[in-house]
C-alpha cells in the first residue's frame, strides 16, 4: 500500500496526478451523461408514468439511505484508489447489463430498477473515495478551485454527452446509448492506475483499529456536533425530499408541457449542463469576494425562483434557459458546501463524513421522488407540482441562513487556527 509520509506537502498547483484524475473522471463523465438523459426517457417510452419515473429515481437513492453509512466507513478502512478502480470495473460491468437485455427483448422496467440500485450501491463506494482523492491531489487553498475545474470538465462532457445521446437515438436504440457509458467506466479505472499518489493520508492507517459500527458512530457524532455540517445535513434533507422530483419528471415535464421531441429532450439535459460550466467555473472567484452563506444560500434560494418561473412556462426556448440557470446555481451551492466540508474534517474521516453527510441530506429523496411522482400522477398538474417544489426549494434555505450556515465563515476560520497552532506546536 502506498502510504503518503507526514513530511510530504500537497503541492500547492493543480499537479500532473491531478490532470490524470481530471482527465478520467471527465471522460467518464460523459458516458454517465449520456445514461443520464438515456435512462429515464428509456422508462417513459417503456411505461409513459410519473410515477414509473419517481420509482426509477427513488430505486437509485434508495442505496445511500440503506448503506450509505457503512460503506462510507468502509472506504477509510481501504486503499482508496485501488477500491475505485475496482468499482469502475463493476460499474462497467453493470451498466453493460442494460444494453445485453434489451437486445435479447427481456428489457422491463423492473430490470432498471434492480441495476439503477445496483449501480448507485457503487457509486457510493467511488464518491466517498472521490470526496477523498481531491484533497490528497491538492492543497487547501486550491479546493474550491480544483472542484471548480472538475464540475466544469463534468458539465462540459454532460453538455457533449445528450446532444450525442439525442443525434444516435435516431440510429440506434435508447438502450445502446448505455454501451458508451460502460466503456468510460474502463477509461476511468485506467487512468485512475496512472496516478502514482495515494488517496489516503498516513493518519488514516496508524492507530488501534476499530469495529467499522464504531467508525459509522463516530462519523455521525462529528457530523451531529459540528452546527455547520448538521445544518447542511438537515437543510439539504429537506429540500431534497421536495425537489428531487423536479429532475426525475424532467423528461414528462418537457414532453407534456413543452411537446419537446427526443431531440429537444437531449438539449434541455444540455442546456442543464452549460448553466453547470458557467457557474462551476465562477465558484472560486464568487467565494473569494462573498462569504460562503451568501453566495451558497444565495444560490439555493434563487434555484426555487427559477423553478417556480420554470413551471409556468410553456416557451420551449425560454424553458431551456431557465432549466440552465436552475442547474448552474444548484451546482453552485454544491461546489461550496463540498469544499467546506473538504476544509473542515479531518482527512482520515472523510469517507465516512461524506457518505454520512450524504445519507442525512438524501434520506428522504426515495420517499419524495415517489411522492412527487404520485402527486403528479392524481392531480394530473405537473405545473402545480413544479411551482409547489420552487416555493418551499427557496423558502427552506431562507429559514436556515438564521442558523449556523448564516455564518459558517467563523467555523472554517476556526479550523484554519487549529491546524496553524498544531503545525507550530509540532
Amino acid at each position: 500500500m502506498q502510504i503518503n509520509s507526514p513530511q510530504m506537502q500537497v503541492p500547492s498547483t493543480l499537479n500532473s496526478d491531478f490532470w490524470k484524475y481530471w482527465t478520467g473522471q471527465t471522460i467518464s463523465n460523459l458516458g454517465s451523461s449520456i445514461t443520464l438523459f438515456a435512462l429515464p426517457l428509456l422508462v417513459y417510452k417503456l411505461t409513459g408514468s410519473a410515477l414509473n419515473l419517481g420509482i426509477t429515481t427513488a430505486a437509485e437513492f434508495l442505496p445511500y439511505l440503506l448503506f450509505g453509512l457503512l460503506l462510507g466507513a468502509w472506504t477509510d478502512r481501504v486503499e482508496r484508489k485501488r477500491m475505485m478502480i475496482l468499482t469502475d470495473l463493476a460499474r462497467a460491468l453493470v451498466i453493460a447489463l442494460i444494453p445485453l437485455i434489451a437486445k435479447f427483448g427481456a428489457l422491463t422496467v423492473w430490470w432498471i430498477y434492480g441495476i439503477g440500485f445496483i449501480h448507485s450501491t457503487l457509486t457510493i463506494c467511488f464518491e466517498s473515495g472521490q470526496f477523498a482523492a481531491i484533497p490528497a491531489l491538492v492543497n487547501q487553498d486550491d479546493l474550491v478551485t480544483a472542484n471548480g475545474h472538475i464540475q466544469a470538465s463534468y458539465s462540459a462532457a454532460s453538455v457533449i454527452g445528450p446532444l450525442l445521446a439525442g443525434a444516435l437515438v435516431a440510429v440506434m436504440p435508447i438502450s445502446g446509448l448505455m454501451t458508451f457509458d460502460a466503456g468510460s467506466f474502463l477509461i476511468s479505472a485506467l487512468t485512475l492506475g496512472l496516478i502514482k499518489k495515494s488517496f489516503n493520508a498516513s493518519s488514516s492507517t496508524n492507530g488501534e483499529k476499530k469495529s467499522i459500527g464504531h467508525d459509522v458512530i463516530e462519523g455521525l457524532r462529528y457530523v451531529i456536533k459540528h452546527p455547520v455540517l448538521r445544518n447542511i445535513s438537515l437543510m439539504m434533507a429537506l429540500v431534497n425530499f421536495v425537489a428531487t422530483t423536479t429532475g426525475a419528471q424532467l423528461v414528462l415535464f418537457a414532453k407534456e408541457r413543452l411537446q419537446a421531441n427526443d431531440t429537444q429532450v437531449s438539449l434541455l439535459f444540455s442546456a442543464g449542463s452549460i448553466g453547470i460550466v458557467v457557474l462551476a467555473l465562477a465558484a472560486g472567484p464568487l467565494r473569494k469576494h462573498f462569504p460562503f452563506s451568501k453566495v451558497a444560500l444565495s444560490a439555493l434560494m434563487l434555484d426555487g425562483l427559477l423553478t417556480i418561473v420554470l413551471a409556468f412556462m410553456h416557451w420551449y426556448w425560454l424553458a431551456l434557459v431557465c432549466w440552465a440557470l436552475i442547474s448552474g446555481v444548484g451546482t453552485l451551492f454544491n461546489i461550496n458546501t463540498a469544499s467546506l466540508r473538504q476544509a473542515i474534517v479531518p482527512n482520515h474521516m472523510l469517507g465516512r463524513i461524506m457518505s454520512i453527510a450524504r445519507v442525512l441530506a438524501w434520506s428522504a429523496s426515495p420517499l419524495g421522488s415517489l411522492l412527487g411522482g404520485l402527486a403528479i400522477e392524481l392531480t394530473k398538474n405537473v405545473v402545480l407540482v413544479y411551482a409547489v417544489i420552487g416555493l418551499l426549494t427557496f423558502l427552506i434555505p431562507l429559514i436556515f441562513s438564521f442558523t449556523a450556515l448564516g455564518h459558517a465563515e467563523q467555523y472554517l476560520l476556526q479550523k484554519q487556527e487549529e491546524r496553524a497552532k498544531a503545525i507550530t506546536l509540532s
